[in-house]
């Protein structure tokens, strides 16, 4: 059976006031606003974003990690903004730690999805860089990348100011060696779509544009072998 699914609940677009609950969420980050509006994160949010996952999990998970619905709570034990809610719904089909994974995101700016390497640990970026680094992986990347940026996507990282240790300064591939992290997004604004079955064609349909990318850092970068912190 599929993470998610519950009495065979299918995916019919997020709730009418999904957008309506972030936005004054965005307005009003506090425990009251929060106990008193969780019902419609709940059926609203949380609901269809789990009987999507639900949907495009047979296509997307290969096998590798179980979808996850993100916590609504932030950590904050150390940030400097302790509003303690995140002003979006976000969930996640990773292949593997770190080595790949498909995003989506419901807030009040609409819907947003993504898709490769988010976070990477040394060991990750080490493979990164070497697959990079040649001729054959490096070039098959910057031909992926190109290809998303033409269809919509904006390639997004981080990444070093100066050159990796141990590269040369004139390396044809440079820009793609300084990140230390580097995915695809894309995103549409609230529409009516949103609250239709028609979110998860939209999202199916991005995803796949996105497999190549993930499929490179599969096979390439893989998860990391270090022990979690």
């Amino acid at each position: 059976m599929p993470p998610f699914t519950v009495l065979g609940v299918k995916f019919s677009g997020f709730g009418e006031y999904a957008v309506d609950f972030y936005d004054g969420l965005v307005e009003d980050n506090s425990k009251p606003y929060w106990d008193d509006h969780v019902e419609t994160y709940k059926s609203d949010v949380r609901a269809p974003m789990e009987a999507l996952l639900a949907e495009l999990a047979p296509e997307f998970s290969d096998g590798f990690g179980e979808p996850k619905v993100f916590r609504p709570y932030r950590d904050v034990r150390f940030a400097k903004d302790k509003t303690p809610y995140k002003t979006h719904c976000g969930a996640v089909i990773e292949q593997g730690r770190g080595g790949g994974a498909y995003y989506v995101e419901v807030g009040p700016e609409g819907l947003r999805v993504g898709g490769g390497c988010f976070h990477l640990a040394s060991d990750q970026i080490a493979r990164f860089r070497k697959a990079v680094d040649t001729e054959l992986h490096g070039e098959a990347l910057e031909k992926i990348l190109k290809k998303l940026e033409k269809a919509g996507w904006e390639i997004r990282g981080d990444r070093l100011k100066s050159k990796p240790r141990g590269f040369d300064a004139e390396h044809p591939r440079l820009d793609l060696l300084r990140y230390r992290s580097v995915y695809a997004v894309r995103a549409w604004e609230p529409d009516d779509v949103l609250h239709e079955r028609g979110a998860l064609e939209r999202v199916k349909k991005a995803w796949r544009q996105v497999r190549e990318f993930n499929e490179w850092a599969r096979d390439r970068v893989g998860p990391s072998e270090l022990p979690r912190r």
